[in-house]
């Protein structure tokens, strides 16, 4: 099945962040670095700081989304073990190339090698990690 991933929780804080940085710029300039009292307002008017408070929300939410997301899939990658297998440059041009993580508690290497060869598989190899 799926892991469960931190990104939504990533993503929430960045948003979450952002709202809170803009709500703060703009109550930092209208009220305490440049107060111009508009229409007879009160300087720290907070619905008028809605819609930049919203899109910073949104920007660095996004933002953050998007690097969370690089991050927590590990990208990029220059390296991995699998590209040291003589045919892997194939894989890219006129081949398929399938990677079976021996990790999982219930793999057989005979057994899926014995698959593998069943199903038409040109070639198995083993890479070390």
């Amino acid at each position: 099945g799926f892991r469960r991933t931190w990104l939504p929780l990533l993503v929430l804080g960045g948003s979450l962040f952002g709202a809170a940085g803009a709500y703060f710029m703009q109550w930092y300039a209208m009220g305490l670095w440049y107060p111009l009292n508009v229409g007879g307002r009160p300087l720290n008017s907070w619905p008028l700081f809605i819609p930049i408070t919203f899109e910073l929300a949104v920007l660095v939410g996004g933002l953050t989304a998007a690097l969370g997301m690089l991050a927590l899939n590990r990208l990029p990658m220059p390296y991995h073990p699998l590209f040291n297998v003589p045919r892997f440059a194939r894989a890219t041009q006129d081949r398929f190339f399938l990677a079976v993580d021996a990790r999982d508690p219930r793999f057989d290497r005979a057994g899926t090698a014995e698959l593998l060869h069943g199903l038409g598989a040109a070639e198995v190899s083993e890479v070390a990690r």
